[in-house]
């Protein structure tokens, strides 16, 4: 089984707003689906780590969220709040927008967030880029199908493409040797800038006709 190294440059907070942010999208999709109390959690639960997991399986890793019980913590204190908050009684645009913000931020999040693993361990600019996009999308992935609902990445604007972008991006930037929290905090905020404009005009790749 492989030890991750140590990654190029310290960004736990990545983590922190990643699984934040998706356990809110599958919290709200739990309670719109009319989930019990465990099939919210569990929902919730797969949505926030289901992309780390796979992303740590590719790479022949013990899943970080059998090592470090934070993430679960992280997860469960942000299904109280939001319990106590009652977030799904909101109104349905208001909902909406929540939904697509807290997806985007953990779109983009989770997307450094794997793309970094893959600079940790010296790989190309593919292996970055996809370590980066299923780190980004598998936890909404795992949500979607458990739901029976399209995956957002087969039909959703601009969705797995920002993942990949901004994957990429970051390699680029690590090669020419700019890295550090300044620059992802600039990366973050540029990638979900593009996410929530890309919905908000709703732009799209072509699609098969």
């Amino acid at each position: 089984m492989l030890l991750l190294p140590d990654a190029p440059f310290e960004f736990d907070w990545l983590y922190f707003i990643g699984t934040v942010s998706f356990t809110i999208t599958g919290y709200l999709i739990g309670a719109k689906k009319r989930f019990d109390l465990l099939g919210v959690c569990i929902l919730a639960l797969l949505t926030a780590i289901g992309g780390g997991m796979i992303r740590d399986v590719l790479v022949n890793s013990l899943p970080r969220i059998f090592l470090d019980s934070s993430p679960l913590y992280t997860i469960f204190a942000t299904l109280a709040l939001a319990w106590l908050m009652k977030l799904e009684r909101m109104d349905s645009r208001m909902l909406q927008r929540v939904f697509i913000v807290a997806d985007s931020i953990g779109l983009v999040a989770f997307s450094i967030a794997g793309a970094q693993l893959g600079l940790a361990l010296g790989l190309n600019a593919f292996a970055v880029a996809f370590l980066g996009f299923v780190t980004a999308v598998g936890g909404g992935l795992v949500r979607d199908m458990l739901c029976n609902d399209v995956p957002f990445i087969l039909h959703e604007d601009f969705y797995g493409t920002v993942a990949i972008l901004v994957a990429l991006v970051l390699y680029g930037l690590f090669q020419v040797g700019w890295a550090g929290d300044g620059v992802n905090w600039l990366l973050f905020a540029g990638g979900l800038a593009l996410r929530l404009v890309a919905h908000k005009s709703e732009l799209r790749l072509p699609k098969k006709t």
